[in-house]
């Protein structure tokens, strides 16, 4: 099992950290944020519940906002809007 960063569409991309624990989705997260622009949208799917309050505090602190939370049967999606 790999972490997968792959472009979905324009300005949107995706990062998949589905059977990873803390502290592994928040720093992935944080380096897939560096490497896209200000106004695009990262959508980050994982399925460990204590990383949805470290990705969320990490957002909070950045200044980048979360603009949908999803719990689809333990499958964590955020969609998080760079700048």
């Amino acid at each position: 099992m790999a972490i997968k960063f792959e472009k979905k569409g324009d300005g949107v991309y995706m990062l998949d950290c589905m059977g990873y624990v803390c502290p592994h989705p928040q720093i992935y997260t944080k380096k897939a944020l560096e490497k896209i622009q200000d106004g695009e949208i990262l959508e980050v799917v994982f399925d460990n519940p204590s990383s949805s309050e470290s990705i969320a505090a990490m957002c909070d602190n950045s200044g980048i906002e979360i603009v949908e939370k999803n719990n689809e049967n333990g499958k964590i999606i955020y969609k998080i809007k760079k700048g």
